[in-house]
């Protein structure tokens, strides 16, 4: 936390519609109520402020004024401007997901329960859109405390399409969920998933179990907008294990052969493939293997293995680094479930 003038270092992104005074004031308050800036923390003097920002000295005392003004800091002569303390509200987060599910409302239940009533928590979603991104990040601007963002977005996005949006986010304010974005400044806080290691290594963990089946199908849809990593590990994992290895968009009309395991990542094509499975001679988990992505109390009860993160572990994980005022990156715990469908 920051307790000396020589140690703050203010961000401006530039791009507040707002008179540029009334922006730094709103910044410096912010990472005030934040607690990066604590109590008695000493602020750069106004020509220490004017000089190494290059800002005008009077738009520099307007903004130390405005704070004056809403108490959160206070001067003296001698001492100069420093932080009275934050003001007795709680931190305001936008959450920012890529689509609404029930793995979704188990990340948003752990965060609303974790937070409790210390954080206000409001929640959009940008249907893997960047240009609905941007649209939510340019009107919330400065608005809240933490942007919480999944950036999932249509396989066909160009990161020139995100990567500007989510860069215009002071870094001590964008908190990534579940996936990694290569390519932003600084160190961006987050809670991820890496989805090549995780499934190469939740195969490798049932190498054994599933030595029985020579090839691996991935039924990855057209219209999905599942990371592409996914194909990546399983792919690495059968070069190893000499298992042929295939992608397909559709179950239609598939022809099943003994020693198959397929691996589904949407719902729907799951229960296509059960009942498919069920029309042949084939046993599900002898000749036919199945893995599922995501455990749901469905897949348990159809006897499904599934490959799965914890969600409500992600969901508390990024509340707490909030709370905590953790600028950490944190690997999502992540496992394999075995069933009786391989």
């Amino acid at each position: 936390m920051i307790k000396s003038s020589s140690d703050y270092n203010f961000k401006f992104n530039g791009k507040s519609d707002k008179p540029l005074y009334l922006s730094i004031a709103e910044i410096i308050a912010n990472d005030i109520e934040k607690g990066y800036l604590q109590k008695k923390a000493h602020l750069p003097s106004i020509n220490e402020f004017s000089s190494k920002y290059s800002v005008a000295r009077d738009t520099i005392e307007k903004a130390y004024k405005e704070l004056k003004r809403e108490n959160y800091i206070s001067s003296s002569p001698g001492t100069g401007y420093f932080v009275v303390g934050k003001k007795d509200t709680k931190l305001k987060v936008l959450l920012v997901f890529n689509k609404l599910s029930s793995y979704k409302k188990i990340v948003y239940d752990a965060i609303i329960k974790t937070m409790g009533s210390r954080a206000k928590v409001d929640l959009q979603i940008h249907h893997y859109d960047p240009r609905i991104l941007k649209e939510i990040i340019e009107a919330t601007a400065g608005q809240y405390h933490y942007y919480v963002i999944m950036p999932h977005f249509f396989l066909h996005s160009k990161k020139k399409e995100y990567l500007p949006t989510l860069s215009s986010i002071p870094e001590n304010e964008l908190v990534l969920l579940d996936k990694r974005v290569n390519g932003l400044p600084g160190n961006t806080m987050g809670i991820f998933q890496n989805f090549e290691y995780d499934i190469y290594h939740a195969l490798k963990s049932v190498a054994r179990r599933i030595k029985k089946y020579h090839e691996i199908i991935m039924v990855f849809p057209k219209e999905t907008h599942h990371p592409t990593e996914i194909i990546d590990g399983v792919k690495k994992f059968c070069k190893e294990s000499n298992k042929d290895f295939s992608v397909i968009k559709n179950i239609e009309n598939k022809e099943f052969s003994a020693g198959t395991l397929y691996i589904v990542i949407e719902e729907p094509v799951l229960a296509k493939l059960i009942k498919m499975v069920r029309k042949t001679k084939f046993q599900q988990g002898k000749q036919i293997g199945i893995i599922s992505f995501n455990e749901s109390d469905l897949k348990e009860l159809l006897d499904i293995t599934v490959i799965t993160t914890d969600f409500d572990q992600m969901g508390r994980s990024v509340a707490n680094m909030i709370l905590e005022r953790q600028h950490t990156q944190i690997n999502n715990p992540f496992k394999i479930i075995v069933r009786n469908s391989i």
